[in-house]
């Protein structure tokens, strides 16, 4: 259980944060930048939520994806220290991806198939579920580049969350377009 009484610690003054294991890090380190962006991608959710009411199937797949991205920042905030750790630290599981893949499949159904590239807009649910959309795709870029740096390890799960994730805010951002119908839909050099 968390628990926090003090805000402040002070502890960060010098530019460095604290990872559940391991040394300190500085503030613009990968791993923070990467478990940050998906804070980020995060609070983009919830601003997309504010517009998601008449649609409580998928605000209800918005609500777990929250959760399931605060356990992604645990997973990220704790590495593998080379030796054991004192607790079981949380960590992004396949069924949570396979959860977040049947959800695609769900709102995935009702969608015509696309002739284009849809522009973000539409409805403001919709506009909004595209920007967590690109928040949550920089936290994956930044996830990919941490796992391939040799003196990291990432859980391979959360870089297959954080795909599927972006994946299911496309659908759910043309399912709040009136399935798609209210799409607004690329034209290649329409304004030449």
């Amino acid at each position: 259980m968390v628990k926090l009484n003090k805000i402040y610690t002070r502890k960060g003054d010098d530019g460095t944060t604290g990872l559940a294991a391991g040394p300190r890090r500085m503030k613009f380190d990968l791993r923070v930048d990467a478990y940050g962006t998906v804070d980020e991608a995060n609070s983009t959710i919830g601003l997309a939520r504010q517009h998601t009411a008449a649609h409580a199937d998928i605000d209800a797949m918005l609500f777990r994806m929250q959760n399931d991205l605060f356990d992604l920042g645990a997973d990220l905030a704790t590495p593998e220290i080379g030796k054991p750790l004192p607790y079981e630290p949380l960590r992004i599981v396949a069924s949570q991806v396979a959860r977040v893949e049947r959800d695609i499949d769900a709102l995935n159904k009702n969608l015509a198939p696309l002739k284009s590239f849809v522009l973000p807009g539409g409805t403001a649910a919709s506009a909004f579920l595209h920007l967590a959309r690109t928040v949550l795709r920089r936290a994956e870029r930044l996830t990919v580049e941490l796992a391939a740096r040799p003196d990291e390890q990432v859980n391979p799960e959360t870089i297959k969350y954080l795909n599927r994730a972006s994946d299911l805010l496309f659908v759910a951002a043309r399912a709040v377009n009136d399935n798609g119908a209210a799409d607004v839909l690329w034209v290649p050099g329409q304004h030449r």
